[in-house]
């Protein structure tokens, strides 16, 4: 019996684990094989009345690889599960469904200490993610001291070399977070989060509360730190350029599935995924001329309607109520992510990403062309008068 897409060994995982290790030629450093995440919603007393929970599906069933060295992004709407996937990765959320591999082993769910470090975040708002009744250098002590990364001796010396690898100076370290920017507080975390010596640094929207004159610097020191220290690089991010800039692959996720892998290059250039090509039509263009902004102004929005909602996951092809291109098969099939046989590194989850594909005026033809029905033996002319 072939596995069911998703679940652990289905025919996406292949798909994922071979995407990354097309990166380096190497097995993948992490991966993630049918990995569901879900959330309990209402009362537990209701719950047993109805003998049914019902269940927030965060994520739903995701393949993902990632290669030693690479920088990945994660992009997708708002409610598309990237986030808790990241948390799940990082080990600071339970998965109910699925693996989650390090390196060749599988993860425990109650993970060591020494499994902890190997991972590391930084969250989006630096602020609400540091202690404000410790220093910078009291933070730092701590995490040293407990995971007794450096001896005694050397916890202040090693703390100065975090924070001029980030480019602040000693003196922050006697400062407590709400002395410092915005720009200043991410580079905190990011010295916080090298602090364990991590491998693998997941930043989950880095740069989004940061005023545009400092997300640069961030996203450049996050480049050059992947350069110095060899780091692989989890990136989740709204902004398509932003990840165009700093990642190797792009990995598109929509209510709690992974639907499109790819290389960046070739995925801005040649998406297959209708939500992709969605996601690349939505991005803020300059119009070349007064007829291009009418053209896009009356051509709608990218991608229409809004996402449905987890508890409710639509049936067969989770997109198809906002795909221009969703026919009969995508309401009882739900398509796995599978490979382009010229581009094993491009993966896709529709039943149309690597064959021609219908247009929308082509699916609507039809309809419009149809002939009203006629009675077998009536002429037509009678028909009308009755």
């Amino acid at each position: 019996m072939t596995a069911a897409a998703g679940q652990p060994g289905g025919p996406g995982t292949g798909a994922a684990l071979d995407g990354a290790a097309g990166v380096t030629g190497t097995a993948p450093l992490l991966s993630a094989a049918g990995v569901a995440v879900s959330f309990a919603v209402g009362s537990a007393l209701a719950a047993r009345v109805r003998q049914q929970q019902r269940l927030l599906r965060a994520v739903d069933g995701v393949d993902l690889a990632l290669a030693r060295g690479e920088a990945l992004a994660l992009v997708g709407e708002s409610g598309s599960g990237k986030s808790t996937l990241a948390l799940a990765l990082a080990g600071l959320r339970s998965v109910d469904q699925g693996e989650i591999r390090f390196d060749g082993r599988v993860l425990p769910t109650r993970r060591s200490r020494a499994d902890q470090r190997r991972i590391q975040m930084v969250f989006q708002d630096p602020y609400s993610s540091l202690n404000p009744r410790l220093t910078v250098g009291g933070m730092l002590r701590e995490l040293l001291r407990v995971h007794h990364i450096v001896p005694s001796g050397e916890v202040e010396a090693y703390s100065t070399e975090l924070l001029t690898l980030v480019g602040l100076g000693p003196d922050a370290l006697p400062a407590y977070p709400r002395q410092f920017s915005g720009g200043q507080r991410q580079r905190v975390a990011i010295a916080r989060a090298l602090a364990l010596r991590p491998d693998i640094l997941v930043a989950d929207e880095p740069v989004s509360a940061l005023d545009v004159s400092v997300q640069a610097t961030i996203l450049n020191l996050l480049r050059d730190l992947r350069g110095e220290l060899g780091l692989t690089l989890l990136l989740i991010s709204h902004n398509l350029a932003v990840v165009r800039h700093l990642c190797d692959r792009v990995a598109v996720m929509y209510l709690g599935r992974i639907v499109e892998v790819a290389p960046t290059e070739q995925l801005f250039s040649n998406p297959r995924h209708p939500y992709t090509k969605g996601l690349l039509a939505a991005i803020p263009r300059l119009a070349d001329s007064a007829s291009s902004q009418i053209t896009a102004a009356d051509s709608g929005p990218a991608v229409a309607g809004d996402m449905p909602s987890a508890l409710r996951i639509p049936a067969g092809c989770r997109f198809r109520t906002r795909c221009p291109i969703a026919q009969e098969i995508c309401e009882t099939a739900d398509p796995a992510l599978t490979q382009d046989i010229g581009a094993p590194a491009h993966q896709a989850a529709c039943h149309f990403a690597f064959t021609a594909a219908p247009s929308a005026a082509a699916l609507a033809a039809p309809a419009a062309a149809a002939p009203p029905a006629v009675a077998p033996g009536v002429p037509r002319q009678q028909q009308r008068k009755d």
